[in-house]
């Protein structure tokens, strides 16, 4: 259980630069691998949701194994996407307040997913701030919750397939990403 990050967090330490892994279903990504893997590869990838969106800097992954995992205690009605079949989006309400966008991985039963943390915002800035309410754009996105916002994520993107629409996701540059890897935020189980 672990967070990924492009950019410099206290604590974080460097892992492997990104590799490519060849051809997939989606933006270059085997949403069939490990929720960890996945994680690592969402980081470059911009995701746009009706056209809004951004480029992935920060991700989170969850296995049913781990006891943070909406998947932990089996399948629910509330988190059966978690279980459906990889590349579609898990959208939960995080304390009845911000809802959260994650994307499903592993193979279909399994019950594995990755938190989208944190996007740096390149397109749709204008809806962005109005839905925020707020012009710095580096507080647009920096965080769970703001992502969502950002976006207009709410619970009725649920189960949608990340192939598309009103998802888009580009392929992240063919560069070599330093990635870091740190303790999750948050976290107590």
């Amino acid at each position: 259980p672990f967070s990924v990050a492009a950019r410099t967090r206290a604590g974080a330490q460097e892992c492997a630069p990104a590799r490519p892994i060849g051809m997939s279903r989606l933006a270059n990504i085997d949403f069939s691998a490990d929720a960890p893997e996945v994680a690592r590869q969402l980081i470059g990838v911009t995701v746009l949701v009706d056209g809004v969106g951004g480029v992935i800097v920060e991700t989170e992954a969850y296995d049913r194994a781990d006891p943070a995992s909406h998947t932990f205690p089996g399948p629910t009605k509330r988190n059966a996407v978690m279980f459906g079949p990889p590349a579609r989006s898990y959208v939960y309400r995080s304390y009845g307040i911000h809802w959260c966008l994650n994307f499903v991985c592993r193979e279909d039963g399994h019950g594995a997913g990755v938190l989208i943390r944190a996007i740096e915002p390149t397109e749709g800035l204008a809806r962005m701030r109005e839905r925020r309410g707020l012009e710095d754009a580096r507080l647009l996105c920096s965080g769970p919750g703001r992502v969502g916002q950002a976006l207009g994520i709410d619970g009725s993107f649920g189960g949608h397939r990340l192939d598309r629409p009103p998802f888009r996701l580009l392929a992240a540059p063919d560069e070599e990403i330093e990635l870091l890897v740190g303790p999750r935020i948050g976290i107590s189980k």
